[in-house]
């Protein structure tokens, strides 16, 4: 310890006058660590176990100062009876005045009179007659300094010099105990905080309103759609084809709306037998039924201030029907084997592939339910009809599977065309796994037509290898308007034989209106046309046809 005036007279007390000091420094202490953890704020804890030790008369004035990161300079933490502009005073470089010299030697200093010594610099000013002196004390971690405590002593001080420094070394340890172990709970409430925001976005990366893979005309008013009615809580039927991604659009609806942060329930219909699906579905009660040894919650009030998706609705009973109604109607049910009514704050989004209208008019799906649930209709395309997504489709699956399976390869012209003209009855569902089929089954680099043998149906590969492989040589197919044979030429009601300027124009006309047919739909045109989507798409192009 450096003691500036050294003259100090020792204080010579007697052993009873001792251990009563050692008996009040015990309690002094014991009190500071139970302030230090009454409450979370870590600075006021610091500041009211300052005030205890100006209580109890062993100080005057407390600062405790803080190193900054990879600065050799003292920064203002805490401290007690101190003005806002003189905290903003209360700096100090190491080696600067006392505070600053305790941080650079690593060891206490000790100011007997402040009045008269150069090294106390009184950059907090407010001195008052009963500072005398003044002890800083560094603080240490893992063997370098983190900080200094300082003490400003009044003349009638119960302890001497090196009692003090003692008591501050103490107090200002447990200081940086608690300071760490706040440090320490903020990082891990902060790493859970944004542990928890990445498990929330690649829980809900795939299902995305905006990583939704789709920029067809018929997607775009999908998500159009989507936009509009998601914010609300009406009740939507998404309808379409199987593997047209109706579970992707009923979570994209959940994340857009009011009831993002609520529970996201899901149950296929199709899935669960009949006996199962009303206890699914509503929860049951204790010995409700064989093997019921518990009570359970069902769906509906496991989605409450949230939303229900329901896979195929139209494969639920007609006594299912009539409770399912209810509950849309009255929120409110009963579980399995019980008679207490639940209240249940739900938004329902279901979807089918069946034809509920034709189910309607056969008996076979209720009436009014059929009305409850189509408040919002979303009809997805299947993917023929969404020719302008495939490609798109193809490359994200492709590039997702490559990535996973560590594995880098590309299609050739040939093998894209293949790919697009096929049909895909399966829709995005059957896509996805055969783009992961090919990634498995293939070799790394080029993808050729006929590495797709084993992808795609035999009969649907040789039809396509059978196809003209350039635009060129494509002739003109006309199931509509048949041509002659080659020694007759065909009449077009009009005298004369049938030019080729003649026959574009028969081409072209058939191509609209077909087009018109099919409202714009290529796929379909190209179908009764007895076209492929690819040759549609060439024609479409050649005779400059605006869709």
């Amino acid at each position: 310890m450096m003691t500036f005036d050294a003259n100090i007279p020792n204080r010579e007390e007697c052993h009873t006058c001792a251990l009563t000091f050692a008996y009040k420094e015990i309690n002094l202490l014991y009190e500071v660590a139970v302030t230090l953890t009454s409450t979370t704020n870590i600075n006021d804890s610091i500041e009211k176990a300052m005030r205890k030790l100006k209580q109890h008369g062993y100080l005057e004035r407390c600062a405790l100062f803080r190193k900054k990161d990879d600065l050799n300079e003292l920064e203002l933490l805490a401290s007690i009876d101190l003005e806002p502009y003189q905290k903003k005073m209360a700096s100090y470089r190491f080696g600067e005045g006392a505070t600053g010299l305790a941080a650079k030697s690593k060891e206490p200093i000790v100011i007997e009179n402040i009045h008269n010594n150069i090294n106390y610099l009184n950059k907090m000013g407010n001195i008052s007659t009963q500072m005398v002196s003044y002890v800083a004390v560094p603080l240490f971690q893992d063997e370098e300094v983190i900080g200094v405590i300082s003490a400003n002593i009044g003349k009638n001080s119960p302890l001497n010099f090196d009692e003090i420094v003692r008591m501050l070394t103490i107090v200002g340890s447990l200081f940086v105990g608690a300071l760490k172990a706040q440090q320490t709970i903020t990082k891990e409430k902060e790493s859970l905080s944004e542990l928890k925001t990445y498990y929330q976005e690649e829980m809900q990366k795939d299902y995305k309103f905006e990583n939704i893979v789709g920029r067809s005309t018929r997607m775009q008013q999908v998500f159009g759609m989507i936009n509009t009615v998601a914010p609300t809580d009406a009740t939507i039927l998404i309808r379409g084809e199987t593997g047209t991604g109706k579970e992707l659009i009923a979570t994209a609806v959940h994340n857009l709306s009011r009831r993002q942060n609520g529970p996201f329930i899901k149950l296929n219909c199709a899935a669960i037998s009949e006996t199962l699906l009303e206890s699914e579905l509503f929860g049951h009660e204790k010995g409700a039924f064989t093997d019921a040894r518990e009570m359970r919650k069902g769906r509906f009030e496991l989605a409450d201030g949230g939303t229900l998706f329901l896979d195929e609705i139209g494969d639920i009973t007609p006594s299912l029907q009539v409770k399912l109604l209810r509950i849309l109607q009255e929120q409110e049910f009963e579980r399995v084997g019980g008679n207490k009514t639940i209240k249940t704050n739900v938004r329902l989004v279901a979807a089918t592939n069946r034809n509920l209208e034709e189910m309607v008019r056969k008996g076979e799906f209720r009436e009014d339910l059929f009305y409850r649930l189509n408040v919002i209709p979303i009809n997805l395309p299947p993917l023929r009809e969404r020719y302008e997504d495939v490609k798109l489709l193809i490359e994200h699956y492709l590039g997702r599977f490559m990535k996973e399976h560590r594995k880098n390869m590309h299609f050739t012209k040939g093998a894209m065309e293949l790919l697009l003209d096929y049909p895909w009855p399966g829709n995005i569902r059957e896509l996805q796994n055969t783009m992961e089929r090919i990634v498995l089954i293939c070799p790394d680099g080029e993808i050729q037509p006929e590495m797709l043998s084993h992808v795609l149906p035999f009969n649907y590969q040789k039809l396509y290898m059978q196809q003209p492989e350039t635009p060129a040589t494509i002739s003109p197919i006309i199931p509509v308007f048949p041509t002659a044979g080659p020694t007759q030429p065909a009449s077009t009601g009009v005298s004369g034989p049938v030019t080729r300027k003649s026959l574009q124009e028969i081409e072209r006309e058939s191509i609209v209106q077909a087009l018109i047919d099919s409202h714009g739909i290529q796929t379909k045109a190209a179908r009764a046309l007895g076209m492929s989507a690819r040759q549609i798409g060439y024609k479409i192009k050649q005779y400059g046809i605006e869709l």
